[in-house]
Order: C-alpha cells, then structure tokens, then sequence
C-alpha cells in the first residue's frame, strides 16, 4: 500500500507541476548541468518550437541569442551547493511566452562572497539606455580582462540589448556560503 501512496504523490505533483507550465505558459524546462552539449539541444529546441510559430525572425533570433547568452552564463560562472558537485555548472533554464513577451529564467547557486559586485554590476546594466548599453559594451571590449572562466563581463550587457529590457534578478540564500540567483530576461513579440 506504501508503494501505491508513494506513486500517487509523484503523480499529483508531476500534473500539479503541468498545470502550473500551462497556466505560466513555460514551454521548455531543464535542470541539471549545463554543458556544451546541453546548450546546443537546448537551443535546437527551442529553435525548432519558435520556427513552428508566426513569430518574426526578430523575435525568433533574440529569444535563441538571449537564451545562449543565459546559458553560457551558467555553464561559466555557476557554484556548486555541495563539493561533490564542484566541477559541475548546473542550473534551471525555463522559456516561457505569453501574448506580450517571451521569458527566459535561468537560476543557478552562486557564492555569497560574489553576490555583491554581481548585483552591483546588475544594477548598473539596468540603469543604461540602450546607447549606454552600446557605449559599456564597446568600452569592455577594448578594457574587459578575460576572467580565469573566459568571459569579458559581456554577458549581462548583450542580454540587455539584444532584449531590450531591464533584467530581473533575485538572489535568494540559501547557507552562509551560497544563494541562488534567478535572472529573467523578457523579449517583447512586438
């Protein structure tokens, strides 16, 4: 009779789990490490779910670059919640669309210790229009120092321009040592 109950809770929370993608309108979801591999099934995906849709080419070629962009950004810069786990990069990536916007969530652990010049640095790319976001970029191209993770800080600059939306972040902790951090980037369908 255990093993009956035990099913039965799997069950409801996997259509409890459906209803809630359907009703939030999330189309794609993935949890675990994000390799290189993984980013380029991710990507196909979702450019085979756009290419079935009226959406402009626009639209279309944000949403893949913008998903990229956040992808990359967990496989480079993701901290792991156990040592077990050091090496890898894992995360949450959702896309999800409704009548206005198409959203990309991605939430991923970082260290506390890094939390502060990360929000900072949110907060500056969020106070820039888009010439600001232009002239930013173009300065770290000619000044950013490659990161020991191979980035040059253009991340969160690219995904505000090519989105051409303020990013929503979040840190939420959840030790002393760690929190996790959820980025939304929105693309407007108009």
């Amino acid at each position: 009779m255990t093993k009956i109950n035990e099913n039965q809770g799997f069950l409801d929370f996997a259509y409890q789990m459906y209803k809630s993608m359907k009703t939030n309108e999330i189309n794609l979801v993935y949890e675990g490490e994000v390799t290189q591999e993984i980013t380029k099934t991710f990507t196909s995906l979702t450019e085979k779910s756009l290419a079935k849709t009226s959406e402009s080419n626009s639209v279309q070629r944000k949403v893949f670059n913008v998903m990229v962009e956040c992808l990359q950004n967990i496989s480079k810069h993701a901290d792991s919640l156990t040592e077990e786990e050091e090496n890898e990069r894992r995360g949450i990536v959702m896309v999800s669309h409704g009548e206005e916007s198409y959203n990309i969530i991605t939430g991923n652990v970082i260290k506390n210790e890094k939390v502060p010049d990360l929000k900072k640095s949110l907060e500056h790319v969020n106070s820039l229009d888009k010439k600001g976001l232009s002239d930013l970029y173009k300065q770290q191209m000619r000044e950013g120092k490659i990161s020991e993770k191979g980035g040059a800080g253009l991340g969160f600059i690219d995904i505000a321009k090519k989105s051409g939306s303020r990013l929503n972040f979040q840190f939420k902790e959840l030790n002393d040592e760690v929190s996790f951090f959820i980025l939304t980037s929105t693309i407007k369908r108009s």
